[in-house]
């Protein structure tokens, strides 16, 4: 089974701490990055660019985006019929009260705040990986 996993990061280094983190995963993990919410909406929507992309089976997003932050995709996908099923895991430097509550009122499937440190960073990618890929059953495609 390959697991379709679309990242939107607009940090360079950020995206390649998780593309490492899951180079060594026993699954096979197809890992798109996005750099932005318009992008990852376009994405999400297969216009432009991306009409022959596979529909992720989890979304990895980041809050602070340029053109669209991740609080406006979050809504956007959340509100979508057709994409409201996708979870999301929103994976930022905020630490913010009200950005954790606000992903949460807004349907996000779990909040996690990056650490600065790349071991714990790649534990944390891991952890996201076991519990998303190895103990929760994700919805079938839809497509």
């Amino acid at each position: 089974m390959e697991l379709e996993v679309l990242l939107v990061e607009d940090s360079e280094a950020d995206a390649a701490l998780v593309e490492e983190s899951l180079q060594d995963s026993k699954l096979k993990i197809n890992l798109h990055l996005v750099q932005d919410g318009v992008e990852a909406i376009n994405y999400l929507r297969k216009q432009g660019n991306y009409k022959a992309v596979d529909t992720p089976d989890i979304i990895i997003l980041d809050l602070n985006l340029p053109k669209k932050d991740g609080r406006e995709v979050l809504e956007e996908v959340k509100g979508d019929e057709d994409l409201k099923r996708i979870p999301v895991v929103v994976l930022t430097t905020s630490s913010a009260e009200e950005d954790i509550y606000r992903s949460y009122k807004l349907h996000a499937n779990c909040y996690i705040t990056k650490p600065l440190d790349f071991d714990q960073f790649a534990k944390i990618v891991t952890s996201i990986e076991n519990f998303w890929f190895t103990i929760v059953k994700l919805p079938p495609s839809g497509e």
